[in-house]
């Protein structure tokens, strides 16, 4: 057996590639180039939820931070936006409308200007009747081509598909009903299913998107990480170049663990080939949390292109 990598983090973790993770990573071949490691970039969710502080304004601070403080240069590519984007109701159209107090210039304005540093822009909507906020955003589920023609509309380039309000419609069919309408836009979109792992997506979702959630959510606590982690890193053989297990998103500076928890987080994610989406608002992160998310030789595990995930010993 060939050691390709071996991190400890105090007696938490050690990690090795065996040949069978090796072997099943390198069986599938990506249909459309995209994602082939590991997505990298930022969420708001985890640090704004639906507060009046997500806007326009942060998500081109955001942007210009990526730039400023080097995370572009590092890997860090998407600026994606989280539920409580658009007005609780659709438009006489039937499209759904940007939030005129969140977002004055509308969502293309936005995602020109992040696309402006060179950076890629990412939106949210669920395969349901409603989005996950308690408000009543409108979701997908019945829109998927009218959605998804909008979206290229705007030049996003990253869905995350959310699973509330799914009206008990089977999750094979109401993915791919969405991936089949991204596609016809011709515009290139990573698609993130963000199904919890309640049917097990990891057993049919390669042919659908490019990640897929493997638990429920994360909270900013050491206990939960560690949970979700253990969860995740039972599936590594299902990982690999375009299709990745993904833990959610980042809690590294939200300030419920200490550093060295961070540390711990941010590195089994990246043994873990996980997506690394950012879930601090950078506008307010210290000189430790740049560090820990900035340090190259943790991101080089992470974007390895063998693209495999490692297994614990």
């Amino acid at each position: 057996m060939k050691l390709l990598r071996t991190i400890t983090l105090g007696a938490l973790v050690a990690a090795t590639l065996t040949p069978a993770a090796t072997t099943a990573s390198a069986s599938v071949t990506p249909g459309d180039g995209l994602a082939l490691t590991p997505p990298m970039g930022f969420n708001n969710w985890n640090s704004t939820n639906c507060r009046a502080e997500f806007n326009e304004d942060m998500v081109k601070g955001i942007a210009d931070i990526f730039v400023a403080k080097g995370l572009k240069d590092a890997g860090y590519q998407y600026v994606n936006l989280d539920d409580c984007w658009a007005l609780p109701a659709r438009n006489a159209a039937g499209d759904l409308v940007p939030d005129p107090v969140r977002f004055p210039h509308g969502i293309k304005a936005v995602a020109d200007y992040v696309h402006g540093k060179g950076l890629k822009f990412g939106i949210y909507t669920s395969a349901g009747t409603k989005t996950c906020n308690s408000a009543g955003f409108p979701g997908g589920l019945g829109h998927e081509q009218q959605d998804a023609n909008l979206f290229a509309s705007f030049g996003v380039d990253y869905l995350k598909y959310d699973n509330c309000n799914n009206q008990g419609v089977d999750a094979i069919q109401r993915y791919t009903a969405m991936r089949d309408a991204l596609r016809n836009t011709g515009r290139p979109i990573v698609f993130s299913l963000c199904e919890w792992g309640e049917n097990k997506p990891w057993t049919w979702a390669s042919s659908i998107g490019h990640l897929w959630r493997t638990t429920g959510d994360i909270s900013d606590s050491y206990s939960s990480m560690l949970d979700i982690a253990r969860q995740n890193w039972a599936l590594a053989q299902y990982a690999g170049p375009g299709h990745w297990n993904d833990p959610d998103m980042l809690e590294v500076g939200n300030g419920g663990m200490t550093d060295v928890e961070y540390q711990s987080h941010f590195s089994l994610w990246s043994i873990m080939a996980a997506p690394l989406l950012i879930g601090t608002d950078l506008r307010k992160a210290t000189p430790a949390t740049f560090a820990m998310l900035s340090n190259r030789d943790v991101i080089a595990v992470d974007q390895d292109p063998l693209g495999v995930q490692a297994t614990p010993l």
